[in-house]
């Protein structure tokens, strides 16, 4: 499967398989509020294609961390803005193949917040898809590395499901129970950033296409 096209065309034709490609952001601690305007944070990103939104979460299975959710509404974090990254033509089913192929190298328990966190995950897919990156800042802390792991409170060291349930696979998603915990900051204390209505909020793993018959892209 080849790279989605970016399209720059400005005409009025129809055309179902193009869709906006955008980088969704969110605060991770309410630190943010004061060090996003000196150009450091920490984030969680999401990646809006189709309708949805796709992020990479942790949990302690060898199995996908890829999860779709509606977009600007990921469960747990605090919605801060978006980033425009400009228009694909690549059809939905072609989409669903493509994140279903990623999904294989992103298991639950391999995420790490300096080396493989969910930002690598956006930065990912938008590579692959046009050979751009998401904006620096996003990531920044990953960048900076270990050097400044030690200074990150344990409850930030990962984006983790806290449960993992059983699975109830619907045409290529594994769905949780809105009775399930979200995708939160690994904390056992009550995160100033969630909302009551996050609690009832559905996230769907997606399921990892089986590795015999990945496509392999170009």
């Amino acid at each position: 499967m080849g790279k989605g096209k970016v399209s720059n065309s400005s005409h009025n034709e129809s055309n179902d398989n193009e869709t906006k490609l955008v980088l969704n952001i969110y605060d991770l601690t309410a630190m943010n509020n004061y060090s996003y305007w000196i150009g450091f944070g920490i984030f969680h990103s999401g990646i809006e294609v189709h309708g949805k939104e796709y992020g990479f979460g942790a949990h302690d299975f060898s199995i996908s961390g890829v999860f779709e959710v509606e977009p600007k509404c990921c469960p747990g974090f605090s919605y801060r803005c978006s980033i425009s990254l400009g228009i694909i033509n690549m059809s939905s089913s072609d989409f669903r193949a493509f994140i279903e192929n990623l999904a294989s190298d992103y298991h639950g328990n391999t995420y790490h917040l300096i080396t493989k966190n969910c930002n690598h995950f956006s930065d990912d897919i938008v590579y692959k898809l046009t050979g751009k990156h998401i904006p620096r800042w996003v990531n920044r802390l990953a960048r900076l590395g270990s050097l400044f792991s030690c200074l990150l409170p344990e409850s930030l060291q990962a984006t983790r499901v806290k449960k993992v349930p059983e699975y109830h696979q619907i045409e290529g998603t594994e769905t949780l129970s809105t009775a399930t915990p979200s995708v939160i900051a690994e904390t056992e204390q009550e995160n100033p950033l969630l909302s009551p209505k996050d609690r009832s909020i559905d996230i769907n793993f997606v399921k990892a296409a089986p590795s015999d018959s990945k496509t392999e892209m170009p």
